[in-house]
């Protein structure tokens, strides 16, 4: 089932999550529906936060749904190392259309669980190191507007005020 992608000014993005603790069938058919949306909406990832869940789980695929092996399932994240910098665009679902420039680790190392609880280490390089940090950012509660320079943060938050208010948000 595809979920609408909650956008900026939702209280849920803002918050951080609780951890997942049931590892069922339940929440299988959730990272289901997490990547449907995900693909649907045309992202490398996508935090629980995003269609409106409060939960530490995100999913990632940096290959678009184009290789089922680069389905990845993060819960309980948390990046245990990190080294290098890369600085490039980044945007988000729920900012559709606003894009920055972001620093982020070059290479990662995350430890989560899978879909059944199992725990596991995967490093990441480049896109995949930053879909990594964009996600864990969303569990905590951070948008990648917060990464830009007060200036561009301001700008963006003033265009959405203004779609807002036109009725386009």
């Amino acid at each position: 089932m595809i979920h609408p992608i909650v956008k900026y000014g939702d209280a849920v993005l803002e918050k951080p999550t609780p951890l997942v603790e049931k590892f069922d069938e339940e929440l299988r058919i959730l990272t289901d529906d997490m990547f449907e949306s995900m693909y649907a909406a045309h992202g490398v990832g996508l935090a629980a936060t995003q269609i409106g869940i409060s939960l530490r789980l995100a999913v990632v695929d940096v290959s678009s749904g184009k290789n089922p092996e680069a389905r990845i399932v993060l819960a309980n994240p948390e990046v245990i190392h990190s080294e290098g910098e890369q600085r490039e665009e980044e945007g988000c679902l729920s900012l559709p259309n606003f894009r920055g420039n972001v620093m982020r680790p070059m290479f990662v190392t995350v430890r989560a669980q899978d879909v059944t609880g199992q725990t596991f280490e995967m490093k990441g390089e480049q896109l995949l190191a930053r879909a990594f940090c964009h996600e864990i950012d969303h569990l905590d509660g951070i948008l990648f507007i917060q990464h830009l320079s007060m200036l561009k943060r301001d700008l963006i938050r003033r265009k959405v005020r203004k779609l807002r208010k036109a009725g386009e948000w």
